[in-house]
């Protein structure tokens, strides 16, 4: 079995205008001649590759806590497209994927709202992006919302640059901060080898 990280490190991750950089301080160093290292983090949730649950922007939707674990684990297709991602692109690209969609677009890849429409047709239960967002900065509540609505969770700051499109089995679990609206991940895909 091959396993590719497809995860960014956190603290040194693109971060999302506005959202807090992340913080990383030495509570106790070794080589300060204490007898330990110890350290601590500050991050926002939504830093580096991470999953926004629907209570990101439905008061009444499902925090990290609510979602199962099965959500975030599964078959999924890792497609390259970037630019504005219309329902008429969907409709061609989704009859050759599996549930969960990876998204690499050079972090220019957003959705519009007849692609949304187009992922539910299809049962899609969890796309992926390589990009800060899934949508355009003036349209992230419209997009994130339609998502949420049709079901569909959003994993956000992939790095999908040593794989190749194709099938995979994704897992990409979330921290337990269950009262939270997201979550940092270590996504990693898995693949048979070849001649296996």
């Amino acid at each position: 079995m091959l396993l590719y990280d497809i995860s960014q490190d956190i603290l040194n991750s693109p971060i999302y205008p506005g959202d807090p950089k992340p913080k990383a301080e030495w509570l106790s160093k070794i080589e300060y001649g204490e007898e330990y290292n110890l350290s601590e983090i500050s991050i926002c949730t939504h830093t580096g590759t991470h999953i926004d649950s629907p209570y990101h922007y439905l008061d009444d939707g499902e925090k990290i806590g609510d979602l199962s674990l099965s959500r975030f684990y599964g078959q999924c297709t890792v497609v390259t497209i970037s630019g504005i991602i219309t329902g008429e692109d969907m409709e061609q690209i989704l009859p050759h994927c599996r549930k969960k969609l990876l998204i690499r677009g050079e972090g220019e890849a957003y959705l519009t709202p007849s692609a949304v429409f187009v992922l539910s047709d299809f049962g899609i239960n969890l796309i992926g992006i390589d990009g800060l967002s899934v949508a355009q900065p003036d349209e992230e509540f419209e997009i994130h919302r339609e998502l949420f609505l049709h079901n569909i969770l959003i994993l956000e700051g992939l790095d999908l640059s040593s794989v190749e499109d194709g099938n995979y089995i994704l897992s990409a679990f979330p921290l337990k901060l269950s009262a939270l609206e997201a979550s940092p991940v270590r996504a990693v895909l898995l693949a048979q080898e070849k001649g296996i």
